[in-house]
């Protein structure tokens, strides 16, 4: 009978519990991550964390009470020497459970653990974000001194207006105007060649009143 106790079996005989949650710790510290049902990883949380406190003061008599829940050299030095100089400044929460959905086979609750300080991309994210943070202050008097400045160079990037008569003018002073003005200096040679011969023919007919006068 379970009277007045609170936490949960697990399905399992009290020494199966706690060497499930003995191995499970060890691999969650070796390996800073696992995939595991949301109740085992409830129930490691509450298992885990009070060594990784512990693994803060790195005595003997700490390694060895780690030792006595872990049952793993290997977990035990890991422990002491990553885990623990790593999150010496939290106190506590050092673990995170992240659900993943329901299990194929028999539709269990699927979550992964890990350990908060080992996310690399998480942590890259956050000290990205901080590194944009930018510090806003207002400033209405220095808006309305750069305004007629930005005008002036609104001016300035602006294309100059042209009329309609330099327009004509313009486009008259391409290679159509040249074809238009070749005709009229032809008509001005054709009347000086005209007035040539009449002048011409007046001393012609002068010539000849002469002769007859002779």
């Amino acid at each position: 009978m379970r009277h007045r106790k609170s936490f949960n079996h697990l399905g399992r005989t009290s020494s199966h519990r706690k060497a499930m949650l003995s191995n499970m710790a060890a691999s969650l510290i070796l390996h800073k991550r696992i995939t595991t049902t949301v109740a085992k990883a409830k129930a490691l949380r509450s298992y885990v964390e009070p060594l990784i406190t512990k693994s803060k003061d790195d005595t003997t008599h700490s390694r060895r009470l780690a030792f006595s829940y872990l049952q793993s050299k290997e977990a035990v030095t890991e422990l002491f020497r990553e885990i623990g100089k790593k999150v010496g400044d939290r106190p506590g929460g050092y673990t995170r459970i992240l659900k993943l959905g329901n299990r194929l086979g028999d539709n269990a609750d699927m979550a992964m653990m890990e350990l908060v300080d080992f996310n690399e991309t998480l942590l890259a994210e956050k000290s990205a974000a901080k590194g944009k943070t930018t510090r806003r202050r207002r400033g209405g008097k220095k808006k309305a001194t750069e305004t007629p400045s930005k005008a002036s160079a609104q001016t300035a990037d602006q294309p100059i207006a042209v009329t309609k008569e330099e327009a004509k003018v313009e486009t008259k002073s391409g290679p159509k105007a040249a074809v238009e003005e070749a005709p009229k200096e032809e008509n001005k040679k054709d009347t000086s060649v005209a007035d040539n011969k009449a002048e011409a023919k007046d001393e012609t007919n002068d010539n000849k009143e002469q002769d007859t006068k002779k």
